[in-house]
């Protein structure tokens, strides 16, 4: 009888830097009822629209000619009127963009996988900001990067700096990419400036690098002044969409709903050509009735409406959130305090682990949330930690953080 393959030995390199996402474990105790969840950055279900979708569904297979379309194979760019809804979105943002400048992926992830597969070689250096979004360290991994850390914000770092760390890490290696999520980043739910924004385009501009702007939060605010999107302000800048070096990433994620794992593009024409093969050699197409569907929910302004119902159901959440931190936290803990989004920032005292916290937190506290040193591309924040207000009521939001606070005390 032959013996069984040893896998181990049969993985390719790359396959040793490939990690279980620490946030995706986690989510296994919201099987536990009695524990109040700060990890996942989860939409709320009661905001779904379930009714309506079950009635788009239902359409898209009941009409004459569309059930063939909604099952069946289709083109790899996606369902055109969507795109062309997006081109319009795009519009209202500042970007003149066509049903050309966008494809669709499954969310936001697979573009973040795309795009490491197209820009990556191995030790091309992909600039990120410390902390940033565990997804996208994660969807880069496979693609063997080395990282290096921006600060938009406040940095004294030349481009000449970035571009000879890159050089002195491998023969041949480039900086290839900036990285952000501009707008109540996840995990820290701080938004960019707008001088911050402006100073990490002139520095791409400087190392002739692509940018890529995830926007999964954008839509999301609750107070405060809209900023420009990145890419809006680099067309105005260089004068067209196809002359642009932002890559801009959407998602229905966070305002309609993630099970329908419908994201998009939108960036030059000649970038979305390379990315349409890409997603041919994937998985062929986004599904097309979940195109359809998701085409119909957000037309004639029911997006606007999603949008609303979203940020009237979270932001008492951060509210809740933030009260429980100022009433009941230690003077040594500090957090951010997002106009947005799904998070909140937490910094403990030095030596204060957040993953000795975690442990502790879920025996005998009952509640659950992120460790911070997951954020980080070398590891270090230790003395972080990421809370989520997206899932849990305002009840249990203030249980939560009460509980959380004794334990640090």
């Amino acid at each position: 009888m032959d013996a069984a393959i040893e896998w181990e030995p049969a993985y390719a390199r790359r396959a040793e830097g490939m990690k279980a996402s620490e946030i995706r474990e986690l989510l296994k105790i919201l099987e536990q009822p009695d524990i109040i969840s700060f990890a996942g950055g989860i939409p709320d279900p009661a905001l779904f629209p379930a009714q309506d979708a079950a009635a788009a569904y239902a359409d898209a297979l009941a009409r004459a000619g569309n059930a063939a379309a909604a099952l069946q194979y289709s083109v790899s760019e996606g369902y055109a009127p969507l795109r062309e809804w997006i081109a319009g979105y795009m519009g209202s943002r500042g970007v003149p963009a066509s049903a050309d400048n966008v494809v669709i992926t499954a969310g936001s992830q697979q573009a973040l996988d795309f795009l490491g597969k197209l820009l990556l070689t191995e030790r091309d250096t992909a600039l990120v900001t410390a902390p940033t979004y565990h997804g996208a360290l994660q969807a880069f991994a496979a693609y063997e990067p080395r990282y290096d850390t921006i600060s938009p914000e406040q940095t004294n770092r030349t481009p000449a700096s970035y571009r000879e760390a890159a050089r002195k890490a491998a023969p041949g290696a480039r900086v290839k990419f900036a990285y952000v999520v501009p707008d109540f980043a996840n995990p820290t739910g701080e938004t960019l400036s707008l001088s911050g924004r402006t100073a990490l385009l002139d520095l791409a501009a400087a190392l002739d690098i692509a940018v890529i702007e995830d926007t999964a939060y954008h839509a999301l605010r609750f107070e405060g002044e809209d900023l420009p999107a990145l890419q809006a302000i680099d067309v105005a800048r260089c004068g067209s969409l196809d002359k642009s070096r932002v890559v801009y990433l959407g998602t229905f994620s966070k305002t309609v709903a993630p099970g329908l794992r419908i994201g998009w593009i939108c960036a030059s024409r000649a970038l979305i050509r390379r990315l349409v093969l890409l997603k041919q050699a994937s998985d062929l197409n986004a599904p097309a009735i979940n195109q359809m569907v998701v085409h119909r929910l957000v037309s004639d302004g029911r997006h606007g409406e999603l949008v609303e119902r979203a940020r009237a159901q979270y932001r008492p959440k951060r509210d809740a959130m933030l009260a429980a931190l100022t009433e009941h936290m230690p003077a040594s803990v500090s957090w951010t305090r997002p106009e947005g989004g799904f998070f909140i920032w937490l910094t403990l005292p030095n030596g204060v682990s957040g993953a000795s916290l975690l442990t502790r937190a879920i025996d005998e506290a009952k509640v659950a949330f992120v460790p911070g040193a997951a954020f980080f591309h070398d590891g270090s924040g230790e003395n972080t930690i990421r809370l989520s207000y997206s899932l849990p009521d305002t009840t249990e939001i203030a249980s939560g953080v009460r509980r959380l606070a004794a334990l640090l005390r």
